[in-house]
Order: structure tokens, then C-alpha cells, then sequence
């Protein structure tokens, strides 16, 4: 399939979508509102190097040409970002507003956000395993700080004799506790790269890992084996350190690290056991209720609901066996600092727990939504123009068709590049019949190269490895088609959500 781009001029009309309008102008500037910035791109996606527009009176308008037919405009509904499954990209419009405002009169500028990419990208890049980036967050130094804390006065009372020392032993606990954790996390991103999914990256936090798969597992068994293993590997790593706590004196140093990193790996293994999304637990109460129902739909809200119903028995419930000394600890009869600690401690991990699984049932939805998303329907209409055509000229002919985007073209018809709505806003009107469109023009790569066949997460895909603002839709035959815009992508996909399942 050739998507680089042929000499073909756009076709005509796309009847698919009657409802789909095209970018229009407005007669008055508007502010632009940048789009809010979804789930993950990865690549930094900067506009190519526009050529300086001319300033000079030398540059009249070109004589008008007759518009060539291009395909209608579909629903104009900006796109959104791809997080479902995974991609955050925000892209502003040239009128800011959204829809039916023609390109010719666009509203103010705008700076595009700043792509994910030239934010921080998780945390601290501590290497790339199996070629998994893993990242620490600034989040597991506070908690680092707080198990030093803790652990190391447990350590100065079983062993006195270490001084200071304890929280240096401590400290290493804590390292080693997260290695765990980082191992319990590779478990699963090695059955995901098994299974030929693809993962983003490793992320060790507050409250222990995550792996971040960007595909769901295929079939029910899939899914169950890749929540399994994480628990699996955490209650061998546990067995391992038992087994090495036998050769080593229990009240020495050694004996207590390993003692601490049995148990922490123990109760790694069993809470994420727990039948409740997002937990390990959940995804395989998921897997199973997929399995008898054939539905992925109804198994992720039947472990979602579990997952809530788990979050408001560890809000209630772990206070009160702390309490009760059913955990291990002395029993408490009054409230003291232990007591609020141990509140404090189950409302966190309630909130995590429940806003996990309201989570899954968010992207569940996003998946069942994503065929919804079509490069057919959502591309502008787009008019041919060269490189020294005028601005004003350009709009001109782009209002006339009905058009809502620009492409430049060699004297052949072949693609060259696209003219970017956010370079459009910043010209003045007064301006625009010395400007060449040359000037606002981003280059088109390979990856600007989509095709009209591409729909759901295949083009979410698409988008997310070569992020841009516009995008040069082709047919097979490789005629232009239109332009898709990323907001316009944005836009149908917070529409879709927005529908009852």
C-alpha cells in the first residue's frame, strides 16, 4: 500500500459522513483555546523549520485556478488524543473555537502544548531491560524516606548494638524492597512482549510499580496469565528469601533484610491477588468472567465493581483489624498516632484502589468506542496550492471549495508539505496577500502519510508514531485525499465517549 503520496489529485466527494463540515473562517479573529492534552505520544513532534514568508509588495496574488474536486468534508469533530490506548497529544486549532469556522480568518495565535515527550517522561531513566524503559518517580524517594524511617527503628530495636547503622541497613531495604517490586513488574512486561504486546515503560512509584501494556491481551487466557505472573514471581521471590533466611542467623543484619523482604514480597504477592480491578486479582477475575461470557466488556465491569467494593473494605476494614491486632500487632484500645497512621494508610490505598478500577471501566469504554474513529470520515477537505501562492489567494480558493485545508504541491501535484491552521492564525489579515504559503508550510515525512483506510487503534497508532498537527490522508493508489487534523481526532473521540456504552 503506497502511503508516501502520489501525484494524484484529491478525490471527489467523501459521502460517508453528511454531516462532516469542514474548517471555516471567521470574520473575526478569535483567542485560541488549545485543546486539553490526552494519554501519550512519544515523539517530540516540532513542526518542520518554516521558510521565512516574504514581506515585500513583490508577491501578488496568483491568478485563481479552479479548485479540483476533493473529498467533503466529514463530521468536523476534532480528534482526541490517543491514551486510550495510550497516546497524549493536545493540538490547538487555527480558530480556536472547533468547528465550522473557515480557514481563511482564524482566530489569534497559539502555542502548541508541549508534547509528553518534552515533558518529563515519568520520573528518573534507570535503564531500558528487554528494551522497556524503567523510570523512578519523584514519588519513591518520599517513600524510600519513609521506610528508612520506620524500618530502621524497628532494626534499632532488635538490634541495638547497630547505632546510626540500623537506618543505613534500613535504606538498603528499601532498595532492595523496590528491586522486588521492579522484578514483579518485569514478570509482566516479559509475558506482555511474549504475547507480542507492546509496553511504554516500567514505572516504580509511591505505592509500588506498574507496567504500562498499551494493547489488550487477545483472548481471556492471555489476559489471565499476564496478571498472574507478577504475583507468581513475588511469591517465589518470597519462598527464595525463606529459603536463604534458614542458612542465616535470624536477629543478624542479614537475617533481618531477609526476614523483611520474605514478608514485603508475601504481602506484595497476596494484595495484588485481591479479585478487584486494578489489582493483579482483578484482571484475572476479569480474564475469567471474559472466558464464560465472551464479552472483555462485561468481565471489566463486573472487576471493576469488585475492585470498589475492595476499596471500601480496605477504607473500613484494615483500621479495624490494625486495631484489633488481628494483623500481628498489639491489640489498641485508645486512638492514637498509630491508629490515624494506619487510617490514613487504608484511605490512600482505597483511593487508589477505587479510582483504579473507575479507570478501567474509562478505557474499557475507549476500546469499545475506538472503531468509531475513521480516517475516512474525519479528513478535511483540502485544495492544492504551490509554493508562492499568496495567503490570502490560498484561502481564498480553499473558501471557495469549501475547503478546510491547504496542501502544497510541486508544479506535477505531487505533496510537498502542509499548511499549518496554527501558522495561518499568526499571520495578520493585512498580511496575508505578501505571504506565500511556502512560508507555513510544515514538510511532509513518511509518517505524515496516512492512510483513508485506517480506523480505531490502527490509526490511533498511526498518529501516535509520528506525532504532527495535520496529516496527509491517501488513498491506496496514493491521491490526496485531504488533510486529518489530530484536533479534529481529539474532538470525534470525546464525542464518542461521551455516548452510553
Amino acid at each position: 500500500m503506497d502511503v508516501s503520496g502520489g501525484r494524484g489529485q484529491p478525490r471527489p466527494g467523501n459521502d460517508e459522513s453528511p454531516d462532516h463540515t469542514g474548517p471555516q473562517p471567521s470574520a473575526t479573529p478569535e483567542p485560541g483555546h488549545p485543546a486539553d492534552e490526552p494519554a501519550a505520544g512519544r515523539s517530540d513532534g516540532a513542526p518542520a523549520h518554516p521558510r521565512p514568508p516574504a514581506t515585500g509588495p513583490g508577491h501578488p496574488p496568483a491568478s485563481p485556478r479552479p479548485a479540483p474536486r476533493t473529498p467533503d468534508s466529514g463530521p468536523g469533530e476534532p480528534p482526541a488524543s490517543a491514551g486510550g490506548p495510550g497516546d497524549e497529544r493536545s493540538t490547538p486549532r487555527a480558530d480556536g473555537t472547533g468547528e465550522g469556522r473557515p480557514l481563511a480568518h482564524s482566530g489569534a495565535g497559539q502555542t502548541p502544548p508541549q508534547r509528553p515527550q518534552e515533558k518529563q517522561r515519568g520520573g528518573l531513566l534507570m535503564g531500558r531491560p528487554f528494551g522497556v524503559p524503567v523510570y523512578v518517580a519523584p514519588s519513591w524517594f518520599l517513600v524510600a524516606i519513609l521506610i528508612t524511617w520506620v524500618f530502621g527503628g524497628q532494626i534499632d530495636r532488635v538490634l541495638p548494638e547497630l547505632g546510626a547503622a540500623s537506618y543505613l541497613v534500613s535504606l538498603f531495604f528499601a532498595v532492595a524492597f523496590y528491586a522486588s517490586v521492579l522484578v514483579h513488574e518485569l514478570a509482566h512486561t516479559l509475558a506482555a512482549l511474549r504475547f507480542k504486546l507492546p509496553v511504554r515503560r516500567i514505572q516504580l512509584q509511591f505505592f509500588g510499580g506498574v507496567s504500562e501494556i498499551e494493547k489488550e491481551a487477545e483472548t481471556p487466557g492471555r489476559e489471565f496469565v499476564l496478571a498472574f505472573v507478577g504475583p507468581l514471581l513475588s511469591l517465589v521471590l518470597s519462598g527464595l528469601f525463606y529459603l536463604a533466611l534458614l542458612a542465616v542467623d535470624p536477629s543478624s543484619v542479614p537475617g533481618v533484610l531477609l526476614a523483611g523482604l520474605m514478608i514485603s514480597n508475601l504481602i506484595v504477592a497476596v494484595f495484588n491477588l485481591l479479585p478487584g480491578l486494578p489489582l493483579d486479582g482483578g484482571r484475572m477475575l476479569r480474564a475469567v468472567v471474559w472466558a464464560i461470557s465472551g464479552k472483555p466488556m462485561t468481565g471489566t465491569i463486573a472487576a471493576a465493581w469488585v475492585g470498589r467494593a475492595l476499596a471500601v473494605a480496605v477504607l473500613i476494614g484494615l483500621p479495624l483489624l490494625t486495631q484489633s491486632g488481628a494483623l500481628g500487632s498489639d491489640a489498641v484500645d485508645n486512638v492514637g498516632m498509630d491508629t490515624v497512621l494506619d487510617a490514613l494508610l487504608a484511605a490512600i490505598l482505597a483511593a487508589i484502589i477505587w479510582t483504579g478500577a473507575g479507570n478501567s471501566l474509562r478505557m474499557a469504554r475507549l476500546r469499545e468506542h475506538l472503531p468509531e474513529l475513521r480516517a475516512r470520515t474525519l479528513t478535511r477537505r483540502a485544495v492544492p496550492v504551490e509554493t508562492d501562492t499568496p495567503l490570502s489567494e490560498a484561502l481564498r480558493r480553499a473558501n471557495a471549495a469549501g475547503a478546510r485545508a491547504l496542501v502544497v504541491v510541486d508544479p506535477d501535484g505531487a505533496p510537498l508539505s502542509l499548511v499549518r491552521e496554527a501558522a495561518i492564525v499568526g499571520v495578520p489579515e493585512h498580511r496575508r496577500p505578501w505571504v506565500p504559503v511556502g512560508g507555513l508550510a510544515q514538510d511532509l515525512t513518511d509518517g505524515m502519510h496516512v492512510s483513508a483506510e485506517l480506523a480505531g487503534e490502527d490509526l490511533l497508532d498511526a498518529l501516535r508514531a509520528t506525532p504532527a498537527t495535520e496529516y496527509l490522508v491517501v488513498e491506496d493508489t496514493g491521491e490526496i485525499y485531504g488533510v486529518l487534523s489530530a484536533a479534529d481526532v481529539e474532538r470525534a473521540f470525546v464525542k464518542a465517549m461521551a455516548r452510553p456504552s
